[in-house]
């Protein structure tokens, strides 16, 4: 009797020791076999398919949804949807500016400084773009003139804004500007934009331009290098521009935006149905 509960606490340890997976005796102890969903391992017998039947339906993976370029007068239209005349107004026409004319991410405009923004040389300055690598992008004159009438703005209601925010949070009032650290793209209480609110802010100024695509952030990106590829510039300057590590990720992305060659091939076809 004391033989076989020795055995038996010695079994216990050993499945304590193993997760409970050792082969029959006399054969060689194996590595614990590789969890699976919710923290459960297979059972001793089990295959893994079986131990993960109880986990339900996999959910299906996120469907994307293809690129829908925007023509140049459906972006004048959102400019136009903004207002013109108001500091929100401004400042949103600002945002769609640099994310078609730039052609930056929604996440890169909403983290530049006034400093990065060289306007006189047409030059912004994206410090941590996508995997935190620099570069510098161009912006035309058309473009610069919009985000410089936001600037203009925000430095007229940096006054009054900064008041206002000293008011809303105390520690601010012993700040000498307190919207001098704040990005470029702000609230009057010095607080950056979300990707949340221009997620709404598209979607809402895409109903009031009356504009049937799918109209979101991104798009504009898609937009500015569709048109760069239109207008015949080198891809190697769509690349850097885009912020790409490769030019084969350029000429993919370009090929999803935009398949010129494909649709240049098929329209040289020619073809007339009998009458």
């Amino acid at each position: 009797m004391r033989g076989r509960q020795t055995q038996d606490a010695t079994a216990r340890r050993r499945d304590q020791l193993t997760g409970g997976h050792v082969e029959q005796v006399g054969a060689r102890p194996v590595a614990p076999v590789a969890r699976v969903a919710k923290g459960r391992s297979a059972r001793p017998g089990e295959t893994l398919a079986a131990a993960g039947a109880g986990r339900g339906p996999r959910s299906k993976p996120k469907r994307r949804l293809p690129p829908e370029v925007l023509t140049d007068e459906e972006v004048r239209a959102l400019l136009d949807a903004c207002g013109r005349y108001t500091a929100v107004a401004l400042r949103n026409r600002a945002l769609i500016t640099l994310m078609y004319r730039a052609g930056l991410r929604v996440s890169e405009a909403l983290a530049l400084q006034p400093k990065d923004v060289d306007l006189t040389n047409g030059i912004v300055r994206v410090l941590h773009g996508k995997g935190d690598r620099y570069r510098a992008v161009g912006l035309d004159p058309g473009a610069a003139a919009v985000v410089a009438a936001w600037l203009a703005e925000r430095g007229r209601g940096q006054r009054v804004g900064g008041r206002v925010a000293a008011r809303a949070n105390p520690p601010l009032a012993r700040v000498a500007d307190p919207l001098a650290a704040a990005p470029l793209l702000c609230t009057a209480y010095g607080t950056p934009l979300t990707t949340g609110y221009v997620r709404r802010l598209m979607k809402r100024l895409g109903r009031q331009a009356g504009i049937a695509k799918r109209v979101h952030a991104h798009g504009l990106r898609h937009t500015h290098a569709a048109q760069l590829r239109s207008e015949g510039v080198d891809v190697g300057i769509i690349s850097r521009q885009l912020g790409h590590r490769s030019l084969l990720t350029t000429i993919r992305y370009l090929d999803h935006v935009q398949p010129t060659a494909v649709v240049n091939a098929i329209r040289e076809r020619s073809w007339r149905a009998s009458s």
